[in-house]
């Protein structure tokens, strides 16, 4: 993988998650990266979590780039609008976009039809998954088109291929998770004759803060989590899918992928990176084969 020294990149939704991942696998790369989000040390989001953007972009830093915080709403279109202004004069080009922005994990309602589920929450959520998205890109992308080669991630939740033969628990969550693979293919269209290009691209099953604290486990420890969900061995660090990310962002061919629905596991495969612990995990296949299949948990051929 070549350098990304001289790169300039905006992870969207950067506090927590794959979007830590990601900032922090770009920064080892070399690149600068402006984190934002709307928890900071003096101030959490309705999510109320303890993560903050000031965290990752000093994670950043450490692994070899430049992280960069910026409190930002991405609900709110002048304060986009005011972040890209900054990244133009301050650096002078935007070469990455990851739409990452999500922190609706508390709106969810699983398995409640729509004639039950909170309408408030359930338009929350879209806005927080899709709106902020669309306004980001509305802004960035004039900025990001000015060189060639330039990249967008939307971050989203399963492979089209998946997501077309699953419904995923909550119509609202569908949607959202739906929508941004599209999204995806739409910019795709709109960026190609700018030689830039957009990509959908999911993790498998993720060990993001709040999934470890769900099984009461850490990053060192994580496999104790397989004693009650033996599935959970299939799961990746968000580290992984920001190898993905960084290793797309390096490719010279990166058009290749213009318009598709990517997963961590499946660039694994084509890059050769492989998880921080030595393994490559390629989830989607394996929910599909062995743990929809009603197999013991074996993830032998799957990582």
């Amino acid at each position: 993988m070549s350098s990304l020294k001289n790169k300039v990149a905006l992870v969207a939704g950067g506090t927590r998650g794959a979007g830590r991942g990601i900032a922090v696998e770009l920064g080892a790369a070399g690149a600068t990266v402006y984190v934002t989000g709307r928890t900071t040390r003096q101030q959490r989001s309705e999510y109320n979590r303890p993560e903050t953007i000031e965290e990752t972009a000093e994670l950043v830093t450490q692994a070899g780039g430049r992280g960069i915080a910026v409190q930002v709403d991405h609900l709110e279109a002048d304060q986009v609008k005011a972040l890209v202004t900054k990244i133009e004069k301050e650096q002078g080009r935007l070469d990455i976009l990851v739409n990452d922005i999500w922190g609706s994990e508390h709106l969810m309602e699983w398995n409640v039809p729509v004639w039950e589920h909170s309408l408030e929450k359930g338009f929350r959520m879209l806005r927080l998954a899709i709106d902020t998205h669309i306004i980001t890109s509305h802004h960035a992308l004039p900025l990001l088109m000015q060189n060639k080669g330039g990249l967008v991630v939307e971050m989203t939740d399963g492979t089209a291929e998946y997501n077309n033969s699953h419904y995923r628990l909550s119509m609202f969550y569908d949607l959202a998770k739906t929508s941004v693979i599209r999204m995806a293919w739409g910019l795709a269209q709109e960026l190609q004759p700018h030689k830039c290009t957009a990509v959908a691209l999911t993790p498998g099953w993720m060990r993001s803060e709040m999934m470890l604290g769900h099984y009461n486990v850490q990053e060192e420890n994580w496999q104790e989590a397989t004693k009650t969900t033996p599935h959970f061995a299939i799961s990746e660090s968000p580290r992984y899918t920001g190898r993905a990310v960084a290793h797309l962002a390096s490719d010279p061919e990166v058009a290749r992928w213009n318009g598709q629905s990517l997963s961590s596991g499946q660039l694994a495969k084509h890059y050769g990176f492989k998880d921080i612990d030595g393994s490559q995990p390629d989830c989607w296949p394996y929910l599909v084969e062995v743990q929809e299949a009603g197999k013991p948990a074996d993830v032998t051929r799957y990582r």
